[in-house]
């Protein structure tokens, strides 16, 4: 009878014990098919606007999502699930809701169209504190998250602070410097939050977008969102992201003429009292209007808020490549008052860390410190057309160009060059701006050189051609041997190696030295150096480059496409900039996003050579009048012989002149 009793217990036990494991199967395959059922025809703003809730945590409005109150995300969010769009780049002031926009997609994924998500902020730290303060609250606000999430009750809930799983992936969060999560398993989709502040490298392993993205290339419907405040012009990484897409930018609509503008400060008028308390400023800011760059009528901030507005592309063509772009400003915030953004910049006025953290978070723009610089943009406005000749053909030599130098900056694959022209009183001329490729050691490369610039004759409009009075050649790097034999051989027409010596107390140039010249061990002879004072040199430049008027010291440059955008960048590619910690505490520096600069060399260089050459001005001036037959004071004026346009090419040169030098 006992054992009867035992055998049906232990029966008893064994079916409930089927029974559970049954239930532990349903609900494993359960959670697996959850993760296989296909999504719901939903876009991420229709998710949102169904299940999204507003964590007291992170929002100053909790509650029901609402994307009437940030409009401009609804394009951004509606691009994460368009079959055509691979990535999406979001560049944004502070307080436009960029950190919803990502947590919306994020909780789309989780609910819709579950993968593995890798999130990368700049550090650790940033990714746990965002775990904690964003992405958790949002799993716990929205039930239809919370009810695939596990409860972070165990070790074994899988869900950390910096992991989350769910049914059918699992959500990695890490710093950008953790190559060990950037470059493992396979991911389908990719967020990088705040770009500008990641590490160059994650580890040794290079660039830590490359190497996020590189994990989605199995997947044929992979998804990637880059975002972040925008920092410093020419070296902000989602500024050269934004470039690569579609470059959308949120424009309003003008209550009087209709047009559509994006809200700039520039565009924004305000008055403000300024008070001095305790030797402390303040500021009470007063009438703020926006003036429409159409028809300068103006309106209040309020009426801009609430005008239409709309999405505009100035690279559309991206589309077709699965990349769509977006910049926004804080003007068009519901939480930033354009007040709170004008106190903070006039608060900001005088320190420039202050100044980029304002152009930064709130502007929307990015940030260059020049100090007294000139920028890139006004001196490109500033170029002018030096004409054409009567054959059409561009003039190569405007009015007021006395004398032609020319400087060279030696690089292992190419030599860079320009030809500056110089009149009256320091008045100088960019002539041309060009790359010679080819090895410094390679005859072809020089021969290229003879052809383009030592043995090269500039015309004026009227055929009279002027050649290079001096040339300066940089023998750094790795071929001085090589530099110094060719500029020997072109000693005739004054071809000189330099050598660029930094330091303040360099003078700009010297009298030259002998140089032996030794290749293969073997001394070939000797040759003439210059050495020139860089850092002379640099300022000089600049301070010709502030004046804004023509004539004394004030610097010409043509409209052309040697000097474009390049030119100037690298042409203001370094700054004077004060080191407490050197002996000598002002030092030149590169400015970031500038590391080319080849452009301001050879203009060191060009003027240099000017510099080291004996010359008269008043003396070619005259000679050059008297060859277009202008009577000269003391001197009959030749008659000039006729000069046929066809023959232009081969007008009258002033050799004979430099070479009594």
């Amino acid at each position: 009878m006992k054992n009867d009793k035992k055998q049906e217990a232990r029966e008893e036990k064994e079916r409930r014990d089927e029974i559970i494991r049954i239930r532990r199967l349903n609900a494993v395959v359960a959670r697996v098919m959850a993760g296989m059922k296909p999504p719901e025809e939903l876009t991420v703003t229709q998710w949102a606007e169904r299940e999204r809730r507003l964590s007291t945590e992170s929002s100053a409005e909790p509650g029901i999502w609402r994307t009437s109150r940030t409009p401009y995300l609804r394009a951004p969010m509606d691009a994460f699930t368009d079959p055509k769009i691979r990535r999406i780049v979001m560049v944004a002031a502070a307080q436009v809701g960029k950190s919803e926009f990502i947590n919306n997609c994020i909780g789309y994924v989780i609910d819709q169209d579950p993968g593995s998500i890798l999130f990368v902020q700049p550090t650790t730290i940033d990714a746990k504190d965002y775990s904690k303060l964003r992405i958790a609250p949002m799993i716990r606000d929205c039930p239809s998250l919370a009810d695939k999430v596990a409860a972070p009750k165990s070790r074994d809930s899988g869900n950390t602070v910096l992991q989350k799983t769910y049914p059918g992936g699992i959500l990695t969060m890490c710093g950008s410097t953790e190559a060990h999560a950037l470059a493992s398993k396979p991911i389908r989709y990719v967020f990088g939050d705040e770009r500008d502040r990641w590490a160059l490298s994650a580890g040794s392993e290079g660039d830590p977008w490359d190497l996020a993205m590189a994990r989605q290339t199995t997947f044929y419907n992979a998804k990637a969102v880059e975002t972040s405040t925008p920092t410093i012009k020419n070296s902000s990484a989602i500024e050269a992201s934004y470039s690569q897409g579609t470059m959308e930018r949120w424009k309003s609509k003008c209550p009087h003429c209709g047009s559509y503008h994006e809200i700039r400060f520039s565009d924004i008028r305000y008055e403000y009292d300024k008070k001095e308390v305790n030797h402390k400023t303040t500021y009470k800011v007063g009438k703020i209007f926006y003036a429409c760059p159409s028809c300068g009528c103006v309106s209040d901030e309020l009426t801009m808020k609430r005008q239409p507005a709309k999405w505009e592309a100035d690279n559309p063509s991206a589309y077709e490549n699965g990349i769509r772009s977006f910049w926004l400003t804080a003007f068009v915030s519901q939480w930033a008052s354009w007040e709170s953004i004008i106190l903070q910049y006039l608060d900001a006025i005088g320190n420039s860390r202050k100044l980029q953290v304002v152009y930064n978070t709130c502007f929307g723009e990015l940030w260059e410190d020049r100090g007294d610089l000139e920028d890139e943009d006004s001196l490109m406005a500033r170029r002018e057309d030096y004409g054409t000749c009567e054959d059409g053909t561009p003039v190569e030599l405007p009015d007021g160009v006395l004398l032609l130098t020319a400087g060279v900056d030696t690089q292992d694959d190419r030599m860079e060059y320009e030809v500056v022209g110089h009149g009256h009183f320091g008045e100088t001329w960019g002539i041309e701006k060009g790359v010679i490729l080819g090895r410094p050691d390679e005859a072809e490369t020089w021969r290229k050189l003879d052809e383009m610039v030592f043995n090269r004759v500039f015309h004026f409009r009227d055929g009279i051609g002027l050649r290079q009075s001096m040339s300066f050649v940089d023998e750094g790097g790795h071929f001085t041997q090589d530099v110094r034999l060719h500029c020997r051989e072109r000693i005739g027409r004054k071809v000189f190696c330099i050598k660029g010596i930094g330091g303040p107390d360099k003078p700009y140039t010297a009298p030259p030295k002998k140089q032996k010249i030794v290749v293969n061990q073997i001394t070939l002879g000797t040759c003439w150096q210059y050495q020139i004072g860089v850092d002379s040199g640099k300022q000089i430049i600049m301070d010709n480059l502030s004046v804004q008027t023509p004539g004394q010291k004030y610097c010409h440059f043509p409209r052309r496409d040697d000097y474009g955008e390049r030119y100037f960048a690298g042409l203001l590619s370094e700054r004077l900039e004060y080191d407490a910690s050197k002996k000598q505490p002002w030092i030149w520096k590169k400015l970031p996003g500038h590391e080319r600069n080849e452009v301001l060399d050879c203009r060191n260089y060009a003027m240099a050579a000017l510099k080291a050459l004996p010359h008269s001005l008043d003396e070619i001036d005259r000679k050059l009048k008297a060859a277009r037959g202008v009577k000269v004071e003391g001197a009959a004026a030749p008659k000039p012989a006729p000069v046929k346009q066809q023959q232009r090419r081969q007008g009258s040169t002033l050799d004979r002149y430099y070479d009594e030098w």
